[in-house]
Order: structure tokens, then sequence, then C-alpha cells
């Protein structure tokens, strides 16, 4: 059973990833893109937490997922994912040209990465 705190943070990322999907719904794709990124960010952190007892104060997917041993497929997803967080944080960056696509493409990766964390948050 995952301890409170890994409760939090996974309870946390569902949250996001349900508001992923409200705000695709409602075509507000830049917080949509950054609600996936959120979720995978807050998933990691639970495995973590539950692996070594403590979370990085990062935003990068990759490096989250490298540290918990996450499958390359993931880290795949991962490196386009981290992105969301800067260019839907500072609008001075160069934005993801084609962005409703990827706001879609983003939850379906965040929902597949989450049902590989879940497992290990149980044993």
């Amino acid at each position: 059973m995952p301890e409170e705190k890994e409760n939090r943070w996974i309870e946390n990322a569902d949250d996001d990833l349900r508001a992923a999907e409200i705000t695709l719904q409602q075509k507000l794709f830049g917080i949509s893109a950054f609600h996936s990124q959120q979720s995978v960010e807050k998933a990691l952190k639970a495995l973590q937490l539950k692996k070594f007892n403590k979370i990085s104060k990062v935003h990068d997917l990759v490096f989250l997922g490298n540290e918990v041993g996450m499958p390359e497929k993931f880290v795949e997803y991962c490196k386009e994912m981290t992105g969301a967080y800067i260019y839907t944080r500072y609008p001075e960056m160069p934005e993801d040209v084609d962005i409703e696509k990827s706001a879609g493409k983003f939850i379906k990766w965040a929902e597949e990465v989450i049902a590989w964390i879940k497992p290990q948050l149980q044993d």
C-alpha cells in the first residue's frame, strides 16, 4: 500500500490528468499540455518517494524517469513532454507549432506512464 506522501503525489497526478482532459475538451491546448506534463512529473515523484524516500525539485521528466528506472519508451515520451513545462509557462519561448495534436498525444502518454507507475507504488 502506498504511503501517505506517495498517495498525495499520485492523487495530484490523477487530478492533473483530469485537468488535461477537461482543458483539451475546452480547446485550451497549451494548458492541457502543461497539465499532462505535471501529471507525469507528480507520478514520477510519487515513485521517487517510494524508491528513495525523497523527491528531486526539478521539472525535467527525463531526469526523473531515468532516476526511477523508467522504460526507454516512456523516457522518449518525456523528452517531448518536458518542453511543455517551459513553453506553456514562458510566453517568449518558442512553442509547439502543432499544440492541438500534441495536447491529445500527451494525455495518452501520461496515461501510459501513470499506468506503469501505479503498480510499483503498491509493492
